[in-house]
């Protein structure tokens, strides 16, 4: 018995992933989506009124997987907190050593809309983006640092300019760097911490 086929707004969004990553919002068409997913354009616009709902779809699609992943890489690591956020950037690097990998979809698609502000996908990034200082944060406190937002900030601040540095000179070790740097920053917030 052949497994069902995905419903056709998940195809769509799939095969828009896959393009957007590969080759950059603005150097795909919406036609190369259709054709990608099997459908024909008006399918397409049937299900996304226009490309800038497909693009922000593609990004609202990425939230809860990159997530996970932060979540897992650090859950997997039993060490203090210094090497569970190390550990975090671990990943990140094993990530970026995979042939396919073309940097944060988030930042190469903000990198892309940059004169547009309120475009729906910058909106779905910034909340991604968000959503990683928030949980940082939220792991700083239970801890007792002392201003967890500002130490998640400069977590956060270490994981994007790590992923751009990374993505420019194609050598994951910078983001083992970075990792290293957070876990100093970790470790000078936990001896700050009141005794």
């Amino acid at each position: 018995m052949a497994p069902p086929e995905r419903p056709t707004r998940d195809r769509i969004v799939s095969a828009a992933a896959k393009l957007f990553y590969d080759e950059g919002i603005r150097r795909v068409s919406v036609d190369a989506v259709a054709e990608e997913a099997g459908v024909t354009k008006r399918t397409l616009y049937y299900h996304f009124a226009s490309k800038d709902d497909l693009v922000a779809a593609y990004l609202a699609g990425r939230d809860q997987p990159s997530f996970s992943k932060f979540q897992q890489w650090y859950r997997e690591n039993d060490g203090p907190l210094p090497e569970r956020i190390r550990a975090v950037f671990a990943g990140l690097a094993k990530s970026a050593r995979h042939p396919k990998w073309k940097g944060c979809g988030f930042q190469r698609t903000s990198a892309e809309l940059a004169n547009m502000p309120g475009h729906p996908a910058i909106k779905i990034g910034a909340a991604h983006k968000r959503r990683l200082e928030d949980w940082l944060a939220d792991i700083f406190g239970v801890e007792g640092v002392q201003e967890p937002r500002v130490l998640a900030r400069q977590v956060v601040l270490l994981v994007d300019g790590a992923f751009a540095v990374v993505l420019l000179n194609r050598d994951p070790d910078y983001m083992e760097t970075a990792g290293a740097a957070a876990a100093t920053l970790v470790a000078a917030a936990m001896d700050d911490r009141p005794v």
